[in-house]
Order: structure tokens, then sequence, then C-alpha cells
């Protein structure tokens, strides 16, 4: 038995190479007995438009809940997303790294809206699951072709399905979401303003040292490896994960793009890259001015465990 690592549940769009390095036996082969651990049920189910700022939203309904309840020792998610939650950490989590998928989240229109430019959608109403990955880059995306003042967003689930319904039904004039969801939508008739793709970053406890930690980098790395030589088997796992609702398993995986599927090999958060992100959040008042760059990303622990992670793939060649 290895060393006990427990993962926040994760999703192919946002977890795939640790779904496959789970699948595949990667983590076991470096030492680590990974369990992972359900989230949280009080995430949004439904739209709600009366909720248009996140100011009275809590950041830990979905990522990072059963992680600040002691449950889990470490998740992953957004990288906006996890430098409001690790400031507000009551575990003391920090961040130790960017995760390996790049994920791709889209601004959606549905088929008869009178919408056809990102400028179009000045005052409209944008559903976005806030704190999670697509409400930043909704705004990010945004702010290209319209003043922020103009840039009016609502509360939505977390889940792009539940998304994609609500727009179907006339809820909302816009909103974001992640594959297997971009194709359904587009499938359905549904415009796609702007798309993106977005880094997030993995968050851990201090009992997640620094040797751990590379045991995991190398298992997603081999995963990495995996799923770039064979796109078209792992996009699978997009349609298998949601195939409850019909309109994913009607798909094939000749439906889904394989540009949209990236992955990269895991890698410390680039400091320049860190500091805009800081920067960005802060203006958008999302985070404390006060909160540096080393207080939200464990560096020192960090860098080790990508040093260690490297030695060893170099010592096992």
């Amino acid at each position: 038995m290895g060393k006990k690592l427990l993962l926040e549940t994760t999703a192919p769009f946002q977890g795939l190479p640790e779904l496959v390095a789970y699948d595949e036996g990667l983590f076991e082969e470096e030492g680590l007995d990974v369990e992972f651990i359900a989230r949280g049920q009080e995430a949004p189910k439904t739209t709600d438009t009366s909720v248009t700022s996140t100011d009275l939203v809590n950041p830990f309904l979905s990522h990072a809940s059963s992680f600040e309840g002691g449950q889990a020792g470490m998740y992953n998610a957004c990288e906006w997303g996890n430098y409001r939650r690790v400031q507000d950490s009551n575990v003391h989590g920090r961040q130790l790294g960017r995760r390996a998928i790049v994920v791709y989240g889209a601004l959606v229109v549905a088929p008869g809206s009178p919408v056809y430019t990102p400028q179009q959608l000045a005052n409209k109403l944008i559903a976005v699951p806030y704190f999670a990955g697509t409400h930043y880059l909704a705004l990010l995306m945004l702010e290209g072709f319209l003043p922020r003042d103009l840039i009016k967003t609502c509360q939505a689930p977390n889940g792009s399905g539940a998304r994609y319904r609500s727009l179907m039904k006339g809820e909302i004039d816009a909103t974001t979401l992640t594959e297997p969801y971009i194709t359904v939508a587009e499938k359905a008739g549904c415009r796609v303003m702007v798309l993106a793709p977005f880094h997030g970053t993995e968050v851990a406890t201090q009992a997640v040292d620094a040797e751990t930690y590379a045991a995991f980098s190398r298992a997603v790395k081999k995963a990495v490896g995996r799923i770039n030589a064979d796109k078209r088997k792992y996009l699978q796992y997009f349609i298998d994960y949601y195939k409850s609702d019909p309109e994913v398993a009607a798909l094939t995986v000749d439906d889904l793009s394989p540009g949209r599927l990236q992955v990269v090999e895991p890698a410390p958060i680039p400091e320049e890259e860190m500091e805009r992100t800081r920067q960005w959040m802060v203006g958008w008042d999302m985070i404390d001015e006060s909160s540096s760059a080393e207080s939200l990303v464990d560096s020192q622990r960090q860098n080790l465990a990508h040093e260690l992670a490297a030695t060893s793939d170099g010592d096992s060649g």
C-alpha cells in the first residue's frame, strides 16, 4: 500500500490526466494510494437571476468544500478561483503548481438570440458559476469588447449541463460552457461568441509534502503523454462521464474537437503570470490587495516538488 493522498473529486474537463492516472494505475506506480473524496453538494443547482455579484456567495460551495472540511488533502480548480479560496482558507491551503489540463471555456448564446457579436452582450444577463473558472474567463473575454460597467452577470449552476438547459429555456441571455457541452450547444444551434483556454492550479494542505506532490506530478506527467498520444481514446471520457444526459450520450468521439483537449506536463506557476493574475483579481475586488503572490503560492514547496519530479524522471530514463 502506497502513501495515502486524498483528492477532491474531479471531472474530465478539469482533471482528465488525474482520472487517467488513477484508472491506469499510474499513481500506484509512483507509490501513491489515491482516493477521491466527494465535494459538498451545496453548490447552486439552478440559475438565480437575483444574485448579481459575488458579495454574498461562498467560494467554498463546490471546489475546496471537502478540503476545507478536512476530508481531502488536495484539489484542483481554476487559477483565479484558487487565489480567492487560498486567501480565505481556514486550513492554510496553498497553491503548489499548475494542473495539467488546459480547459476550454466558451461564452454561448441560444439559437434564437439577437446577439451575434460579443459587443452586443452589453447589459445582457450572462449566467456564470461564481468563483469557478468560466466566471472569471467570461469577464476576461468580455473586457476586450465592453467596459466593465456594461458586463452584467448573475449566479448560475456550477455544472455546464444545467447552465446549457437554463440558456435553452430562455432564463438568461448567455452563459459559459465547457466540454462536452460546448459541442452539445453547437449541435443544438447555439452560437459561440468567444472561446478561450485557461489554466488551473492544485491546492494542498501542509500535509502534502514536496515528495508526495512530486510523485503525483510524475504520475500525471505519464498520463499527459498517453493522452497526447491518443486523444481520440481519451475524448471518450467526456462522453462517458455525462452519459446520463441524453444529448451527451448521443455524441460520438467524432463530434468532439481534439483541439479542445489540451494537456501539458505539470509545472510551477510562472512568477510574472502569477503577479498579473493577482493584480487582475485585485482590480475586480475579488481578492484583498494585501494578498501577496507568495501568500497564495507555496513557492518553496512547489519548486522543490518539481525539482524532485524532474530528477526522478531523469533517474528512471
